[in-house]
């Protein structure tokens, strides 16, 4: 935010957000204080002491922190028509060691928020849509990765039941642990003698709906991977109780996953600097496209261009070896 979008503005709100309660500190285009207390996280303490600060002008509502424990703040200020921004916490660090006193607490917090609000405009950053919007990925995102862990977790402990029933199986079935069609058969059918009983048509005709093209190939091979095995490994029928459970369980994570890709995408595509975002990791993006090694894409050196120039090591060593040359001393 520029100094000239504060222009107009009569009254600096600063906010030390909390998660019960926040301080809020409202000082005048003076810097006399008109507000200085304590301030419960609740929408009609909220609006009420915004709606008294309207009284006085125009009103900017700062806090340090707009997502998580400072959204209804946010949200409560921009539902009266109030402007809010923010204060990253690098900026206001440096700016609280130019304000006098060493302790830190919320009063003085609130206080260092609304006078730099005041006097240096230009450390804010505005809270608009856009950050809305960048705000909701980060929290979906996050969702996405609480979800990726528990797919890991819920397909090693599938493959380490199946393995400890039938390694055979499980070499069969287990890397294929990501297709539907196979965690439906499982939840159906968990033990070796379940899937005995169904049969390769009945195998088939269950993973058809999620995996129709694995259904034609993979029903034929799975009684040729039973008949490797005779016995029956002691807990078998509990282990199938759990096969079944963690079967079902990964599936709907799955599901799950496959929804808040698409939700995810939708989300992306509102933000105008959309293509911009997901050519870059730190933009959560559903998918395979959200790879944590991801990097914005270099652009190769342009062909009109120059090769750029060697660096001074470079050309020292490249006199180095002529002064080497004329002195008579090659290698």
């Amino acid at each position: 935010m520029s100094e000239s979008d504060n222009t107009g503005f009569e009254v600096f709100c600063g906010l030390d957000v909390g998660k019960s309660v926040h301080h809020a500190c409202a000082l005048d285009r003076a810097g006399k204080r008109l507000h200085d207390k304590p301030l419960p996280n609740d929408e009609a303490a909220l609006t009420e002491v915004f709606t008294r600060l309207t009284e006085h002008g125009r009103t900017l509502v700062v806090v340090d922190q707009p997502a998580s424990i400072g959204a209804l703040a946010v949200a409560a200020a921009r539902s009266l028509g109030i402007e809010v921004a923010y204060l990253p916490g690098l900026a206001m660090r440096r700016i609280a060691d130019l304000h006098p006193g060493q302790g830190k607490t919320d009063a003085r917090d609130a206080h260092v928020i609304a006078d730099a609000a005041r006097t240096v405009p230009h450390t804010l950053r505005r809270v608009g849509t856009d950050d809305e919007t960048l705000a909701e990925l980060t929290v979906l995102a996050g969702y996405d990765d609480d979800l990726t862990a528990q797919s890991t977790r819920l397909t090693n402990r599938l493959r380490d039941a199946l393995l400890h029933v039938h390694p055979a199986l499980e070499r069969l079935l287990g890397p294929r642990l990501d297709r539907g069609g196979v965690l439906d058969l499982l939840a159906t059918a968990p033990t070796p003698q379940a899937l005995r009983d169904l049969g390769e048509a009945v195998i088939a005709a269950a993973m058809r709906p999620r995996s129709p093209r694995l259904a034609k190939t993979l029903p034929a091979t799975i009684p040729a991977a039973l008949d490797t095995q005779t016995v029956v490994v002691p807990g078998t029928a509990a282990f199938g109780r759990v096969i079944a459970g963690v079967a079902t369980q990964l599936r709907e994570v799955r599901i799950e996953r496959d929804t808040l890709a698409a939700e995810l995408e939708d989300l992306l595509e509102t933000h105008p600097l959309a293509r911009v975002l997901t050519s870059c990791s730190t933009i959560p993006v559903a998918g395979p496209a959200r790879s944590p090694r991801a990097r914005c894409t270099p652009q190769p050196w342009p062909t009109h261009r120059s090769p750029p120039p060697p660096t001074p090591s470079a050309k020292q060593e490249k006199r180095r070896i002529e002064s080497r040359k004329s002195s008579g001393h090659t290698r």
